[in-house]
């Protein structure tokens, strides 16, 4: 997909633009020449992302921010609209996993996705509407998760994170019926490429790796792009999203066994790991870039097998079943 020029005029806050698909997302306005205002916990970071998003003839800047703290996303919101005048485009994407059965992880790492993944995204919204409102338009992205459809054992306040601000969206498009051009958009991308799996706290002392097939974070970027030009209320990216999205909806608890077998089984032969907050609650010092590495031709070639056994479960779920 080609960026369209139509980004010339827009003024895009993005939180999350550190790594992974933030970066991806921001270099990917850069190219179609919107004016960037970047936010994240890390300056250091954020001041690459900018000098990178400067070279493709863009203007950027960061704001340094925990989207934990609401008063934090408000400067930021205050900060872009002084910087232009007004605010386009405001994208949620900021987010953060933890991994471990339920009782073995501590409380607060629970606590902190809820309020990195739910409430970070809730603040967003609730400093850049009224700015959006005085405007009269104004288009709002969530990045959300295929986990919003298909919960995935062992990483249960990233599901309920993910289910929650499905319910937010939804019910925030209710709320601005009166503002047409006031738009709320949701990304529900599959298992990306990205750092995130190592920025996750660890608890459960294994190396976590995404469940293939894994896509390039690319694509969210160019998804989020068309919605700041063509919004509509949800896309997703990637097809194994769409897949599970269907199979959990017609077959939940054959699906929930599917991931539950793919997750252990994977447990049983993974190597150890740190238990570890890792980025969880600070930044650590590594994993900035876009890609996480988890496409390599190894990982790539056990793609088609997992797909396989997955279709063909099921496949013989959806056969039995029908045979009732």
């Amino acid at each position: 997909m080609k960026t369209t020029k139509h980004l010339n005029r827009k003024v895009v806050v993005l939180t999350g633009a550190s790594s992974g698909i933030g970066r991806a997302t921001a270099l990917e306005f850069a190219r179609g020449g919107a004016t960037l205002v970047l936010a994240a916990r890390r300056d250091d970071a954020l001041a690459e992302v900018v000098t990178e998003c400067e070279a493709l003839g863009a203007k950027a800047v960061f704001v340094k921010t925990d989207v934990t703290d609401s008063n934090a996303v408000q400067h930021l919101a205050q900060a872009a609209h002084e910087l232009a005048g007004r605010i386009d485009v405001w994208i949620n994407n900021a987010g953060i996993g933890a991994v471990g059965e339920f009782t073995q992880t501590p409380m607060e790492a629970h606590e902190q996705v809820i309020k990195t993944n739910l409430l970070g995204h809730m603040h967003g919204a609730y400093a850049v509407l009224p700015y959006f409102k005085e405007q009269g338009y104004g288009i709002l992205i969530n990045t959300i998760s295929v986990g919003a459809w298909v919960p995935q054992p062992y990483t249960v306040a990233y599901a309920a994170s993910k289910f929650g601000l499905r319910g937010f969206s939804g019910a925030l498009r209710g709320e601005l019926l009166k503002w047409p051009d006031i738009h709320i958009c949701d990304v529900f991308p599959a298992f990306i490429d990205t750092p995130g799996f190592q920025h996750g706290g660890n608890y459960i002392g294994l190396k976590i790796k995404p469940i293939p097939p894994v896509y390039d974070p690319q694509r969210v970027a160019e998804a989020m792009v068309a919605l700041a030009t063509y919004p509509k209320e949800a896309v997703t990216v990637g097809g194994s999203a769409n897949f599970l999205r269907f199979s959990y909806e017609l077959l939940p608890g054959l699906t929930r066994r599917l991931m539950a077998g793919i997750m252990e089984n994977y447990f049983h032969r993974a190597k150890t790991a740190p238990v570890s907050d890792n980025s969880l609650f600070e930044p650590s010092g590594s994993e900035t870039g876009i890609e996480g590495g988890w496409r390599s031709p190894g990982e790539q070639r056990r793609v088609a097998l997992t797909s396989a056994a997955i279709i063909a479960g099921l496949g013989a779920g959806i056969y039995f079943f029908n045979r009732k």
